[in-house]
């Protein structure tokens, strides 16, 4: 059995983790089972960047392999932005619904058309011995002109897919589960284990 220990100890998105993997041999535990792991501060300026700091950092320190993601909303109209600000756009402590107001009102008068928008997730399994894999995910939408649907979080409420003409605040968790940014990151990882490709990349 695999263990490995993910850099987070968000319940849901190690739920959501866990039942994506629950049919290899791995035993993932959260940061819950270490409480004295030290905070990671996510300055980089890429996903990519935040989750192989966050991931390395874990995996020193429990001697163990770690995963950990780093994710957020890219608007074309405003050249990527929020990016890797995502959970503090409208500021340091602001809450989904500020965030999503400040989207909002950054893009007023934007037509509906150039309203195009990506959610990105970055995960990277980081070895003991400085190896290390990284899986990404996107999910093409549009922001909505208004707020929509009570499910989800973050800027799901805003977050249009042209498909279904419903924001991912109105999909079910399973739909939601099923497309999103992160469940496709977490595919790439699953298939990757499934194989065990191995050597890894070496950080340089």
């Amino acid at each position: 059995m695999i263990k490995i220990v993910f850099a987070s100890k968000n319940k849901g998105k190690v739920r959501e983790v866990r039942a994506i993997l629950e049919e290899l041999d791995v035993n993932l535990e959260s940061l819950e089972a270490y409480p004295n792991a030290p905070d990671v501060v996510e300055d980089g300026s890429s996903f990519f960047e935040n989750a192989l700091k966050k991931a390395r950092v874990i995996s020193e320190f429990t001697g163990e392999i770690a995963l950990a993601d780093d994710s957020g909303l890219e608007v074309d109209a405003l050249n990527g932005q929020p990016g890797i600000y995502s959970a503090r756009f409208a500021g340091e402590g602001a809450d989904d619904n500020q965030n999503n107001q400040r989207l909002m009102e950054l893009l007023n008068g934007v037509p509906a058309k150039d309203r195009s928008a990506a959610f990105r997730c970055v995960l990277v399994l980081y070895h003991p011995d400085g190896n290390y894999e990284s899986f990404d995910g996107r999910w093409d939408g549009f922001i909505s002109e208004t707020v929509a649907g009570t499910g989800g979080f973050g800027y799901d409420p805003v977050f249009l897919l042209p498909e279904s003409g419903r924001t991912v605040a109105q999909l079910t968790s399973e739909e939601k589960n099923r497309s999103s940014h992160r469940a496709k990151a977490l595919q790439a990882l699953k298939d990757h284990l499934r194989k065990r490709s191995y050597p890894a990349k070496k950080e340089s």
